[in-house]
């Protein structure tokens, strides 16, 4: 297409997948398709399992279901242009389809932040009052605070689409990754784009900063409480109930920083480290979580066991 006039929007943009490894994308697929099925299978068999347990019915297992629910979600946004990319090199995208594939990504990167810290103020109840654990987070408590954090990321996020749809594009359509990221598009506007660099770094600061930050106010709290037991083995009971989730937000917020550092600020980093990042933000938690938290957590492994057992019968 050529640029005619003040204003123009692209019919489609160009996705890249590695930079340099373009030959190599049917055999890259591979490891690729492994990740996706094991994120598709995993957070799948968690939700099955859940449910068909009586005895996980407890607020634990309750946002570990929707952290599943958006590790599912995660996976499905991207799984189509990436494998498709990978296996029958389809670059072009519609631009209505990238920004609705990019308002997902951020709706549900955004809402596994919260559900993560909604998981840490679990964790710091059941550490500091266990007695009371049940009676603070009863089953309408949780409900309310998935229905906040749907909320919260759908009407925060609302605004980033009209943002990008308000801008001209005029020359360049090549987005950095197999998916659309809002960085990624912002910056190929040929238009002031100060709003949207306000706004988005507003909107990342406010929600996913808050959430990490107040995470780590979780633990310092879940730490003084451990501090104060009597005994080595009450420490580690205490501490082995919170290892999974730990793992779970490093495996989120460290590439996700990462990712936004190098759209904001990372100029002169090396295309493939971008994409490398980027590609573990967005698939590696997904795949990943349900096999920590099925290897970490007892009663998930007990519960999976039971039903291959029965399965087998």
């Amino acid at each position: 297409w050529e640029f005619n006039g003040s204003f123009h929007q692209p019919p489609a943009f160009l996705m890249k997948g590695i930079p340099g490894l373009e030959a190599l994308h049917p055999w890259i697929s591979i490891p690729f398709c492994a990740l996706y099925l094991s994120a598709l299978l995993g957070n799948c068999m968690i939700l099955f399992i859940i449910r068909r347990t009586p005895s996980l019915h407890e607020p634990m297992y309750y946002f570990l279901s929707m952290l599943a629910v958006t590790d599912l979600g995660l996976a499905l946004c991207t799984l189509p242009t990436t494998l498709g990319l990978f296996w029958f090199g389809a670059r072009s995208i519609g631009f209505d389809a990238c920004l609705a594939q990019m308002y997902f990504i951020h709706i549900l990167s955004f809402m596994e932040s919260s559900v993560l810290l909604a998981m840490a103020f679990d964790r710091f109840i059941a550490v500091s009052r266990p007695l009371r654990h049940a009676a603070i987070l009863t089953g309408a408590t949780v409900l309310k605070i998935g229905l906040a954090i749907v909320l919260r990321g759908t009407a925060s996020l609302l605004p980033i689409p009209f943002l990008l749809r308000r801008l001209s594009y005029c020359g360049r359509t090549e987005l950095s990754h197999s998916f659309c990221f809002h960085p990624d598009i912002m910056n190929l506007a040929c238009a002031d784009i100060r709003v949207n660099v306000f706004y988005g770094m507003i909107i990342l600061l406010s929600t996913v900063g808050m959430d990490f930050i107040f995470i780590v106010l979780s633990y310092i709290l879940i730490l003084r409480t451990v501090a104060s037991l009597t005994t080595r083995e009450e420490c580690l009971k205490a501490l082995n109930t919170c290892v999974s989730h730990i793992c779970a937000v490093l495996l989120f917020f460290i590439p996700m920083i990462g990712l936004s550092m190098i759209h904001r600020f990372g100029r002169n980093v090396p295309p493939l480290v971008n994409s490398l990042v980027a590609y573990t933000y967005l698939i590696i938690p997904p795949a990943l979580n349900p096999v920590i938290y099925s290897i970490k957590s007892t009663p998930i492994r007990q519960a999976l066991l039971r039903a291959l057992r029965r399965e087998r019968a």
